[in-house]
């Protein structure tokens, strides 16, 4: 796993129950169209909330997809309802709510599948849905959903910034299980940045998922630290995203 770290301060499938996602938001390439990546906003936000940063970007060749989460209880907030990609109890459970995360994997896969066979195709995100960006790698990796059902995209770069991968336990076990999901495993580009001063997703736990992802065989993942950083992002880690995403996609 690669480390780096800044000094400023500063397929579809049937669920038990009825999930209704919100509005997709779509920003255009300004230039050829290279590539597609859909951007998964945090809890209680929407598609759009995340259009405007996505827009200034030096990135003129990628379609930004951004969905919005289904309302849904969520029981780490005392069961209050709030747009979130899936249901929680804690960052640090390692089983989670599967049917959420595969759900809302499914959807991000069905926004990709239309894309022409010539574009590239990635998943990025920011707190829970960086979580997703996350699990969609593994689902990639191991060519399947947590319930079993086949993943269908092939991704060709992974973001998350101050995101966690839920239901880790038994990742090295999956990954493991044929060369084919090592293989996917290890040629994945993921690139995972969070700051050292969060205070909604610790950074230990962040680091922690890396760590995880790392040693189940994603060693093509770069961990990149922000000091001072919290929950929110700022001009210099979006300019790491912009040329990590330059560098790895040619957009």
């Amino acid at each position: 796993m690669s480390y780096s770290s800044s000094n400023r301060d500063s397929g579809s499938r049937n669920v038990r129950r009825n999930v209704e996602f919100g509005r997709t938001f779509v920003v255009m390439p300004k230039g050829v169209h290279t590539a597609t990546i859909v951007w998964l906003h945090g809890i209680g936000e929407k598609g759009s909330s995340w259009t405007q940063i996505l827009e200034t970007l030096p990135l003129p060749n990628i379609k930004w997809i951004c969905p919005s989460a289904p309302t849904r209880q969520v029981t780490a907030f005392g069961g209050y309802p709030c747009s979130a990609w899936f249901n929680m109890a804690s960052m640090e459970d390692d089983y989670g709510d599967l049917d959420g995360l595969d759900a809302s994997a499914t959807h991000v896969a069905n926004l990709l599948t239309s894309e022409p066979d010539d574009v590239k195709l990635g998943v990025a995100g920011f707190s829970m849905g960086a979580s997703v960006a996350l699990y969609s790698a593994t689902c990639r990796a191991t060519g399947q959903y947590g319930n079993g059902n086949r993943y269908p995209i092939n991704l060709s770069a992974v973001v998350a910034l101050s995101g966690w991968l839920p239901c880790s336990r038994s990742l090295r076990n999956r990954v493991g299980a044929s060369q084919e999901a090592a293989r996917r495993a290890a040629s994945l580009p993921i690139l995972h940045c969070h700051g050292r001063v969060d205070d909604v997703v610790e950074y230990k736990i962040g680091e922690k998922s890396a760590q995880t992802m790392y040693s189940a065989g994603f060693q093509n993942l770069t961990f990149r630290t922000y000091n001072g950083l919290g929950h929110y992002t700022i001009i210099e880690e979006i300019n790491d995203v912009s040329s990590w995403l330059n560098a790895c996609l040619g957009a």
